[in-house]
């Protein structure tokens, strides 16, 4: 009897240890590191919302459309985008290029890039109709702000984010649209635009004469681009206060070398040139939450404790760049950075 007595007081002591295990863990994800008081790893920026894909179809080569249906889906402002997560888990940043006033649906629109990181191969390759995925968002850092007139330069899927901006406008409204790419089955969206725009659209097929088309761009006019880094720079150029909207970061490697801290956990990296953070503290801390590696989810935010930091991200405030950073594209600016981690 004392026998059975002992096994009974050590099964019980046992089941309590794994139980205040798992609470442990919970509170802090990278245990055994001290919880944060709040926490800024891992944390989505906003709810998630299961939508399910009603319709796929090619609207250009290259180019798939996804209806995705939901119900009292948040409504949007044009320039807004989503976050899709894709069924591997990937997260991809697309703008929304439907009707703004529709709560039932959201309409994205991707290009396939086979050289990419997978994404858009996923969505070619695997998203079907009538399955369900997750969606974040929507989010909006490309508004339409209010003009006296507006110039558009758009190159390939770039038009997505500007369909919705040209269609909010109206017919009274003042604006051009550049519209540029390989040719004219690869441009999405092409007969909507003409047809919303007649002359005020001018169509390129190949490479655009910016200095020849944008020559007289009216005193006062808003200049909009989205595109390839290379047109979106050449634009930026010319017109320095131009809005852009970007799906990729300017640059996430380079620069020199640095040290990081990960206070919390007691740990000293170096961070090497063309690597990134999240790279050196997933090699000491494999449990590091992160998703979308182009500085766009917010996943791999973590707080700043020391340093200056090169912030290269598309998403974080400038309120929360004073104290965090995102760890897959940011550096830092000087030799050292110490992280609560």
């Amino acid at each position: 009897m004392p026998r059975l007595r002992t096994v009974a007081v050590v099964a019980g002591a046992a089941l309590l240890a794994r139980r205040a295990l798992r609470r442990r863990i919970q509170v802090s994800p990278l245990w055994p590191m001290p919880a944060l008081e709040e926490p800024v790893s891992g944390r989505p920026r906003s709810r998630a919302l299961r939508v399910l894909v009603t319709s796929r179809e090619e609207v250009a080569e290259g180019v798939v459309r996804l209806r995705l249906e939901g119900h009292d889906l948040p409504r949007w402002e044009p320039g807004a985008h989503l976050d899709l997560v894709l069924p591997s888990g990937l997260v991809r940043q697309y703008s929304l290029c439907g009707d703004p006033a529709d709560t039932s649906s959201y309409t994205v629109a991707t290009r396939l890039v086979p050289d990419g990181r997978g994404g858009s191969r996923e969505v070619h390759e695997q998203v079907r109709e009538g399955m369900e995925l997750e969606v974040r968002g929507p989010r909006n850092r490309f508004p339409l702000v209010e003009a006296e007139s507006y110039v558009f330069v758009a190159g390939g899927i770039g038009i997505t984010p500007v369909l919705p901006m040209l269609r909010a406008l109206g017919e009274g409204a003042r604006w051009r649209l550049l519209y540029c790419g390989r040719d004219r089955a690869s441009m999405p969206f092409l007969e909507d635009v003409e047809k919303l725009g007649g002359d005020r659209v001018s169509v390129v097929e190949g490479v655009p004469d910016l200095d020849g088309l944008l020559a007289e761009v009216p005193e006062g006019a808003a200049v909009y681009c989205c595109g390839p880094e290379g047109l979106m720079a050449a634009v930026e150029e010319r017109f320095p206060r131009v809005h852009l909207e970007r799906f990729a970061p300017r640059t996430s490697a380079g620069g020199h070398a640095f040290e990081v801290e990960l206070r919390r956990s007691g740990r000293t990296l170096t961070v090497p040139e063309g690597s990134s953070v999240l790279a050196a503290v997933r090699a000491a801390l494999p449990d590091t939450a992160y998703s979308c590696e182009q500085g766009f989810c917010g996943t791999c935010q973590q707080r700043v404790l020391e340093g200056e930091v090169d912030h290269r991200d598309e998403l974080l405030t400038d309120a929360e760049r004073g104290d965090s950073m995102l760890i897959c594209v940011s550096r830092a600016r000087g030799d050292r950075l110490v992280l609560d981690m």
